[in-house]
């Protein structure tokens, strides 16, 4: 007996130890005097077996920030597979003139709310990705272009989320879905800045077309270490207002700026690349169309159809990019797929929350406003997130595409810097949420008993700094590793 009861004694404090760990961790957040004022929970699950294996305040309705992405590109590869792809379809069309008997000849592009769409994420230049499509147009040998290059991107509505703020709309990462996107659906704006508090200046725009389309007012001043620079517009107006701080002594210091109508700037760069080959003339124009192309309602032929990269693909690069752009456009997609009208944020959001009350989760505990987690108008308790997790878990046609698209801690992406040197590296992937004042991670640990779970935690509204609040959830999901 006494070498059993050895054993035991032995055991009994690294058990105690494993499990103090995480219970210190919550402790430590119950005390938190910059969570005093905080509204925060968590959820972790077995994954296998939805079991709760730990949770505090679980059913609160918080807000996800980008968190959210989970919800809308799990939806996505549920509802259209792994292995869908987007067709982009460019037709030649030919109208009769019975009279003069002459022909006007048109192309017409017709979106299909690609965001990969010559995405940087999948080309390296445009060259590349309009070869094979010039290439069709050469072989078909058609007759000159002398009407119109027509963007249809009736797909989507084209709009943005009645409750992003206005500080956000103007910037890369305010990009909405478009039923034809182009280069990310942004461009770029190059400063120069002096000694410290002293204005920036505008050197040039890219791509050169909005250079002679946008009127840019700019407010930038050299100050801090970081880019502080935001861009203010309506989403496709050509008008901008760039407000704020860039580091001093810079030379072509980027800012990114979201791209007011990409499906006409598209249509742009297209006709200029049929003007090298000859198959335009002067009179040719590029236009866009919000409503389905009454063009394509009279006799045409289709010359190329662009597929897009699979879905398994475009989900890796939603989530571990953490683009608002693809996930908007996922959402619209989903709306388009399963309404079988035009792609809107309502229909989306409709088709996701119907997918998940298919499956069992309670969607009143979920409030969602789009499909990235930009809007603060977002909410969703930690016992939800992390029921949907599980829920995918046993989905292996899901987890397998959604779980690589997740960064893992210490590794890549959003978590590369967390959890370093411990456990959790390598074992733990999260997808990661910011906004103002917001802070979130959900996702799945291996623990070190080799149990899979399923974990949420969201915080919003502490008092202290936003890395600060990092540092303190790094500390929880690094003892999840001991439950």
């Amino acid at each position: 007996m006494k070498p059993l009861i050895l054993m035991l004694l032995v055991s009994l404090p690294i058990s105690w130890k494993a499990q103090n760990s995480f219970e210190k961790v919550v402790e430590n957040l119950k005390k938190d005097k910059d969570l005093r004022y905080a509204n925060y929970g968590f959820c972790v699950l077995d994954a296998q077996t939805g079991k709760i294996i730990k949770e505090l305040n679980s059913e609160t309705a918080l807000i996800p920030a980008s968190t959210l992405k989970v919800i809308t590109t799990s939806a996505a590869l549920g509802i259209l597979g792994s292995n869908y792809t987007y067709k982009t379809d460019f037709f030649y069309i030919q109208e009769k003139d019975s009279i003069s008997n002459s022909n006007t000849n048109h192309i017409c592009i017709k979106g299909s709310g690609d965001p990969s769409f010559n995405s940087s994420y999948f080309y390296s230049n445009d060259s590349v990705f309009l070869a094979p499509i010039l290439n069709q147009f050469k072989l078909k040998g058609i007759e000159p272009i002398n009407g119109t290059v027509t963007a249809d991107v009736s797909i989507f509505d084209n709009s943005i989320s009645d409750h992003w703020i206005w500080g956000d709309i103007g910037n890369y990462f305010g990009a909405g879905a478009s039923g034809l996107s182009y280069r990310d659906n942004k461009f770029s704006l190059f400063f120069k800045s002096g000694s410290n508090n002293t204005p920036a200046y505008l050197e040039s725009i890219y791509p050169t077309y909005f250079s002679k389309k946008i009127q840019i007012t700019s407010n930038v001043n050299s100050n801090g270490k970081d880019d502080n620079a935001y861009v203010y517009g309506d989403p496709n107006s050509y008008i901008r207002v760039v407000n704020g701080t860039i580091p001093p002594h810079k030379l072509n210091y980027e800012i990114e700026a979201a791209m007011p109508e990409p499906g006409l700037f598209f249509a742009n760069q297209f006709l200029i690349e049929l003007k090298k080959q000859r198959v335009t003339n002067s009179y040719t124009k590029a236009i866009i169309e919000n409503l389905p192309s009454t063009l394509l309602k009279k006799p045409n032929k289709l010359i190329y159809t662009y597929i897009s990269p699979k879905l398994e693909k475009i989900v890796y690069y939603t989530n571990i990019k953490s683009n608002n752009h693809y996930a908007e456009s996922l959402l619209k997609t989903l709306g388009a797929v399963k309404s079988g009208k035009q792609g809107t944020t309502e229909n989306g959001i409709k088709a996701v929350e119907d997918y998940w009350r298919e499956r069992g989760i309670d969607m009143a505990s979920l409030h969602m406003i789009d499909g990235s987690g930009l809007s603060r108008a977002n909410t969703i308790t930690t016992k939800t997130q992390a029921s949907i997790l599980s829920k995918i878990y046993r989905d292996k046609q899901i987890y397998e595409a959604l779980n690589a698209s997740l960064p893992i801690a210490g590794k890549n992406g959003s978590m590369q810097n967390l959890c370093k040197g411990t456990f959790a590296e390598n074992n733990l992937r999260a997808k990661t949420g910011y906004i103002n004042r917001v802070r979130g991670y959900c996702g799945y640990v291996k623990t070190k008993k080799g149990t899979e779970l399923a974990f949420s935690i969201l915080v919003n509204n502490y008092t202290c700094s936003s890395v600060e609040m990092k540092l303190k959830i790094e500390q929880f999901l690094c003892a999840l590793v001991d439950l």
